[in-house]
């Protein structure tokens, strides 16, 4: 897949972690920078983009806001998986010393991720758009006591230094990216590769709908690795996106989506790909 692609869209500014994310699974590839998850989705519709890298959930934040609204309604479909380790590192510009800092500006999510090295070093935080921001803000100012928390490839583009690394609280610290096509590229299943899919559907306003919607999965032996539901505009259906293991060719998964099928109004599959090897670390 790599070869047929040449660009991958991301929100945020050059150097954000959705910038090396797409750097770590497609080293080959021209990044684009966005200015919102929307823009991202629609560089790839519009052709001015090949791909999209998405971030979906975080293992301390939980999932991405604004982003599961997209997906069912992006016009794209799933094409990869990828989990980015999330290690921080507090920067400052070139001559700065921890001892004389006393602002730190990023992300809203990374700000609380480093909250013992912000207390040690009473530091005042300042939330901005992306860590990248925070990088680009302070390099701007010049100023020795204003610091930064992102990534070393934010240091690396903005010029900064890197005053201490890994300054996240937590080690786990990992967010799960999708990737996004215009195409629905789903290769055949190879011998020895494990899959997701991944599908929405609406369940009918029916008693105990949900519960028979799932039962073909239980009955198949499929795995669900992940159900989160959509409220519709009444409140009174739901629809829901699933993320199952198994490629869409095989026939458990396939009979476990035909019952599907009986009990829901709607399913649409927004891909089959290749399941990543984060998952299966020990």
């Amino acid at each position: 897949m790599k070869k047929r692609f040449k660009t991958i869209a991301f929100q945020g500014m050059a150097g954000a972690y959705s910038d090396l994310a797409c750097r770590m699974a497609y080293p080959d590839l021209e990044t684009v920078p966005c200015v919102s998850f929307d823009a991202a989705f629609r560089a790839v519709r519009k052709k001015e983009a090949d791909l999209a890298m998405i971030p979906v959930d975080n293992s301390l934040a939980g999932r991405v806001a604004d982003v599961h609204d997209l997906i069912p309604n992006g016009s794209l479909f799933i094409v990869g998986e990828h989990f980015q380790k999330i290690r921080h590192c507090l920067l400052g510009v070139p001559g700065a010393k921890i001892a004389e800092l006393t602002d730190v500006h990023s992300h809203v999510h990374a700000i609380p991720q480093c909250k013992k090295i912000i207390k040690e070093l009473q530091l005042t935080s300042h939330v901005v758009a992306d860590t990248a921001k925070g990088a680009s803000d302070i390099k701007k100012w010049k100023d020795l006591t204003q610091a930064a928390i992102g990534s070393e490839l934010a240091a690396d583009i903005y010029g900064l230094d890197i005053l201490r690394k890994d300054v996240q609280d937590a080690d786990h610290n990992t967010t799960r990216f999708l990737v996004f096509s215009r195409s629905n590229v789903v290769s055949p299943a190879r011998k020895g590769q494990r899959y997701i899919t991944s599908f929405v559907f609406e369940v009918r306003n029916i008693p105990a709908a949900l519960y028979k919607a799932l039962g073909g999965f239980a009955t198949n032996g499929v795995q669900m690795v992940k159900l989160e539901s959509y409220v519709g505009k009444y409140f009174n259906v739901a629809s829901f996106y699933a993320d199952v293991e198994g490629h869409v060719d095989e026939r458990p998964l396939q009979l476990a989506l035909e019952e599907l099928g009986f009990f829901a109004k709607k399913v649409v599959l927004l891909g089959t790909y290749p399941a990543h090897d984060y998952r299966y670390a020990p």
